[in-house]
């Protein structure tokens, strides 16, 4: 019996195996031919204009911002349905984003066309897999519901893990870097100094913070004033002790008081605050003990201890 029905699955998915293998063939051949004219145009180009190693290096970047901005293009075209429909949505899904990393100007438009193209795949993967097997009843469509359910939210769930983690590294990295900037402060540089002299030194340690201050110093230089670009860098990662920071720096700019006092406060107020957060990590550990402890090793405990006792009383009531 399972294996008739085995063989009425497989006949009725041999239309659509046929189909998307007729679609694949047809999609290689393509490529293949056009490849192979890009290829022969390309070679046609080299040797009516001779180019030199770096013409040859600018010709292959250039080929290669190309074909990134085709699938920029293409995220583009595939970004309408799942657009956001008033700016207010809009500027939260670009902080969410520029929070992840990803401050492009068309990186909310991409992120809508990443989810629109998940979203299309994991459907046709899903009615491909389900509907031949269970048909269009209530079984077929509630696996097919719940699998494009999963492609609708997997983008969400990978944008939120890529912005605790890019945070994370922000958090745990900020007390080298304000350490460092405090030194340079008290030695005698002046802010934009330090945090040049403390993207060089982070750079390979705390890549992160590094990019961050290093932006905020190619915007000093292109002459935007200094309390727009720590208010933004405060915003751009979105990271409370780093907001706090320019809203100091901010204040000792505009106030005319000690940049390196204003950092050394700074700098004690959070390892006060990262002191009570290890402390209250400390605290829970206490509480969080109790699932593995009642789970894995108070059974083998109990084996252990009752296990000889209840063997004997077994033997003890059969031999009576």
């Amino acid at each position: 019996m399972t294996v008739t029905l085995a063989i009425f699955g497989l006949a009725d998915m041999i239309p659509l195996l046929v189909f998307v293998g007729f679609v694949l063939a047809v999609w290689g051949v393509l490529s293949m031919v056009s490849e192979r004219n890009s290829r022969a145009q390309d070679r046609l180009t080299r040797l009516s204009k001779p180019q030199t190693a770096g013409d040859a290096d600018a010709h292959q970047a250039t080929k290669k911002e190309e074909r990134i901005q085709g699938l920029v293009d293409t995220a583009k075209a595939l970004a309408t349905p799942l657009m956001p429909q008033n700016d207010a949505d809009k500027s939260s899904l670009k902080m969410e984003l520029c929070h992840a990393g990803f401050r492009s100007d068309s990186a909310v438009a991409v992120y809508a066309g990443i989810r629109f193209a998940i979203l299309l795949g994991f459907f046709l993967l899903s009615a491909s897999i389900f509907v031949p097997k269970y048909g269009f009843g209530f079984d077929g469509l509630k696996y097919v519901i719940i699998v494009t359910g999963i492609g609708f939210y997997l983008p969400t769930v990978v944008l939120w893990y890529l912005k605790k983690k890019r945070q994370q590294a922000i958090f745990l990295s900020l007390p080298d870097a304000l350490d460092l900037l405090v030194v340079c402060v008290e030695s005698g540089l002046g802010l934009d100094a330090a945090m040049r002299k403390v993207c060089e030194e982070l750079a390979d340690h705390a890549p992160v913070i590094s990019q961050e201050m290093n932006l905020c110093n190619f915007q000093m230089q292109m002459g935007r004033p200094r309390r727009d670009v720590l208010h933004d860098l405060g915003m751009r990662t979105g990271v409370d002790d780093l907001r706090s920071l320019a809203a100091i720096l901010i204040q000792a700019d505009r106030f005319g008081s000690s940049i390196a006092q204003a950092l050394r406060v700074q700098s004690d107020s959070m390892r006060t605050r990262r002191r009570q957060i290890a402390e209250e990590k400390a605290a829970k550990t206490a509480v969080q003990l109790i699932f593995p402890l009642v789970l894995f090793i108070f059974p083998g405990i109990f084996v252990v201890l009752v296990g000889p006792a209840a063997i004997l009383i077994m033997q003890n009531m059969l031999n009576k």
